[in-house]
């Protein structure tokens, strides 16, 4: 099993109201849509995450079990819902979240249950390592991770960092646990102060990863290891938008990956270049389908 271990939150998608413009709940969240896009690979996947009794956090539990992820670890509160208003620019979404006193944002460590026994590899990622005190919450989880896969996603959003020095010297502890770093330029530059992505990527690989995967949107992706860097392009779609686009690319890693059975520490010290290339083609596809259709809305393994 794969522990998706992060936020769930109700994107409010723009749409158009005659005149004026309204929005629509849909459910999402970084680490969220990954778990669903695992499931929809058909993948045996987990949730931990933080659930609102409201009509919001009903929604995202139908979600979960509708794709067929394990909510058992599911916590409930009587808190509301994470809203996260999305408005699109030239087809890139840009958000803005309520998040105060919410359901995900009060997890606290001692709310975090003990990992299966079956569990291979952990994600975490997203708005959720951001603030207090749910961040400090999914860091107890990957201290619980013994010699577990760590896969990490800091997807940096610096306007909702509450104190940059707290976010950084988490990100330094969780960079030195992580074996697998997913990261666009953007957020390399932010976490390693390099312009060059090659240089970033050879940062956080001294600080442990022992693969950076790098998106660069429609150019495809790569994966850098300490041996070199294997790359795929990209696949030529329509864009409706790119709403869990690299949340879909992180659930097709994992889903390769697992399919092959290396998702050990060991495995991947050792991954082939052949291995990297067919886990990121189908991160590449998965997300191509993503990007092609409105909202986080990952494909079905026989939409592949």
């Amino acid at each position: 099993m794969i522990i998706c271990a992060g936020e769930a939150l109700i994107d409010m998608l723009p749409r158009a109201l005659g005149d004026s413009t309204g929005f629509l709940p849909v459910p999402g969240g970084s680490v969220f849509n990954t778990a669903i896009a695992l499931g929809r690979l058909d993948t045996d996947v987990g949730m931990v995450t933080g659930l609102s009794r409201d009509m919001f956090g009903d929604l995202l539990l139908s979600g979960l079990v509708a794709s067929g992820v394990d909510a058992a670890d599911t916590v409930f509160s009587d808190r509301p819902t994470t809203l996260a208003f999305v408005t699109l620019v030239d087809g890139q979404a840009r958000y803005a979240f309520y998040d105060e006193n919410t359901a995900g944002r009060m997890l606290q460590p001692g709310d975090m249950p003990n990992l299966p026994e079956d569990a291979r590899a952990v994600f975490v990622g997203g708005i959720s390592l951001a603030v207090e005190p749910c961040a400090a919450a999914y860091e107890a989880m990957v201290a619980r991770a013994g010699d577990r896969v760590v896969m990490l996603d800091p997807n940096i959003r610096p306007d909702f960092i509450a104190d940059e020095a707290i976010f950084r010297a988490r990100m330094d502890r969780l960079l030195a646990r992580a074996d697998l770093v997913k990261a666009s330029d953007e957020d390399l530059a932010w976490l390693t102060g390099a312009s060059d992505v090659d240089l970033g990527a050879a940062d956080l690989l001294g600080r442990g990863a022992k693969v950076v995967l790098i998106t660069e949107g429609a150019d495809g992706a790569r994966a850098i290891t300490a041996r070199g860097t294997v790359s795929v392009p990209g696949h030529v779609v329509e864009v409706a938008d790119t709403v869990g686009a690299g949340d879909t690319f992180n659930a097709g890693v994992l889903a390769a990956l697992d399919r092959a059975g290396l998702l050990s520490r060991g495995a991947l010290a050792d991954i082939s270049d052949d291995a990297l290339t067919a886990a990121l083609n189908l991160g590449v596809q998965a997300a191509a389908v993503t990007v092609s259709r409105a909202g986080a809305n990952p494909p079905w393994s026989d939409e592949l």
